[in-house]
């Protein structure tokens, strides 16, 4: 943690798994040491199979035999017909959000580890992703979803493997709840696990796929660097919309341009992920064609050339400005607090 320099008190998301377990006894006993406050557990119960509410409770008593707080959230909104794995991360990271703003609490701490580094990868790698979709995960990255923007997320488990912790579990006598979602081969995530297998064969072990995520991530911060002074010299802002210089824009390499052009949108829309990178690039393309016409849309913002009223005669500039349909106002899903 003092690598990280990750802010404290933090609150640890526990899904009673494995890797969310052993991070919680490790930021006790860390927290133990260092004379600080102990992390505050969450735990979500998504309602989505039967006994995530009995799930729930067993992690908030595992919490409260470390001898820490635990607060166990329940969605109870309506539940998604399609893309549930989206959908209930993005309830699990609405529910967590609200309840750190609420309670003060700046940073939640996850379990992610290589192997789901990995597992990242070639899932964005199936998606088509680029470069900033196949770096690696952060070790401190902001909130997931829109609308947190004073919170962060913490993964100080990033550079270890799975298996690792499971044997320090089983060292202490901690017992650990296996999802059965882990084994269903209707989310992506199950199925890319599954091919690992057949890839570890193949020498593209977890630690080398990691690596290679590690490795673009590197060049996505230098890349960072080169975008923000294109930034500085195509933008200027009007209100909560951008005037963009499309020349500027446009001379820079085709990923600086796309970068640049991903970040705009993410900053005028609030929303913490760039657009689909297929998406983005037909965008581009058609600024590079002049082929805007009135307009086009994306990522919640609209892009259209910049009324003669805010440019000067002939210039060649254009306003980014969020849709109008799209409201600012943030509503706190619906949701349960049990087993304090």
């Amino acid at each position: 943690m003092e690598r990280l320099n990750a802010p404290w008190p933090g609150a640890v998301a526990v899904s009673g798994g494995g890797d969310s377990l052993a991070l919680m006894h490790l930021l006790r006993d860390w927290a133990g040491r260092a004379r600080l406050d102990p992390p505050v557990v969450l735990t979500v119960d998504h309602g989505l199979q039967a006994g995530s509410r009995a799930n729930a409770r067993k992690v908030v008593r595992w919490a409260k035999d470390a001898g820490l707080k635990a607060y166990a959230l329940t969605w109870t909104g309506a539940k998604p017909a399609a893309d549930i794995e989206a959908g209930a991360r993005r309830a699990r990271y609405e529910l967590m959000g609200h309840w750190c703003r609420k309670h003060g609490i700046e940073a939640l701490y996850a379990a992610h580890t290589r192997n789901d580094q990995a597992e990242t990868f070639l899932l964005r790698l199936a998606r088509g992703s680029g470069l900033d979709g196949l770096a690696a995960m952060r070790p401190i990255s902001p909130w997931p979803v829109e609308g947190f923007a004073e919170l962060c997320l913490i993964r100080p488990l990033i550079d270890l493997e799975r298996e690792v912790l499971r044997v320090h579990l089983s060292e202490r006598g901690q017992v650990w709840i296996e999802d059965p979602m882990n084994r269903d081969p209707r989310f992506g995530r199950v199925r890319i696990r599954e091919a690992l297998t057949s890839l570890q064969a193949a020498g593209l072990t977890t630690a080398r796929i990691a690596d290679a995520a590690t490795h673009l991530g590197r060049a996505r911060d230098a890349l960072d660097a080169v975008t923000a002074a294109v930034l500085v010299r195509a933008c200027r802002m009007e209100g909560e919309a951008v005037l963009v210089e499309t020349a500027a824009l446009l001379a820079a390499p085709r990923e600086v341009g796309l970068r640049a052009l991903a970040r705009l949108l993410m900053a005028v829309s609030g929303q913490p992920y760039r657009p689909r990178f297929e998406r983005l690039e037909r965008l581009f393309d058609t600024i590079a064609k002049d082929q805007l016409g009135a307009g086009r849309t994306l990522h919640g913002c609209r892009i259209a050339p910049a009324p003669t009223s805010k440019v000067a005669p002939g210039a060649d500039i254009l306003l980014i400005s969020r849709e109008k349909a799209r409201s600012s106002a943030k509503k706190a899903p619906s949701a349960g607090t049990f087993e304090e």
